[in-house]
C-alpha cells in the first residue's frame, strides 16, 4: 500500500510507525499507557469492538443476500423473510468470533487510544 493521497496524514504516520522497529522510549510509553487503563476497561473495549464488527458483518451479509430469491418448496415465503436477518446475525457473530475481517482490532485500538487522553 502506498502512503499518499488515499491516506490521511495520521494514518500515514501510523503505517510508517508500524513498519519501524520500536525503540525503548516507545515501549515505556506503551507500558505507562497500559497501566492507566485497567483490565476491566480493556475487556469492555474488546467486547464493544467485537460487537461492532458483528453488526457491521451482519449488515454486509444482509446486503449480500438481499437479491437472492429462493424458490418453493425449499426457500422463500414469509418465514424466510422473517428469519433471514436472524441467520445473518448468527453468521456475523460466527465470523467475528473466528477473527473476523480486522475491523474489531482497529476499533479496539482506537477505543484504547481515546481512553489514554
Amino acid at each position: 500500500m502506498t502512503i499518499g493521497a488515499a491516506m490521511s496524514p495520521h494514518m500515514a504516520d501510523l503505517a510508517i510507525a508500524q513498519t519501524q522497529q520500536p525503540n525503548p522510549r516507545h515501549l515505556q510509553h506503551a507500558a505507562d499507557a497500559g497501566s492507566k487503563i485497567n483490565s476491566l476497561s480493556q475487556q469492555q473495549a474488546r467486547k464493544v469492538a467485537d460487537d461492532f464488527e458483528a453488526v457491521f458483518l451482519s449488515q454486509m451479509l444482509a446486503h449480500m443476500t438481499a437479491g437472492v430469491k429462493l424458490e418453493e418448496p425449499f426457500g422463500g415465503g414469509p418465514g424466510e423473510d422473517m428469519f433471514r436477518s436472524l441467520l445473518n446475525n448468527e453468521y456475523a457473530k460466527a465470523i467475528a468470533s473466528r477473527g473476523g475481517i480486522g475491523v474489531s482490532n482497529q476499533i479496539y485500538r482506537q477505543i484504547l487510544a481515546l481512553q489514554e487522553v
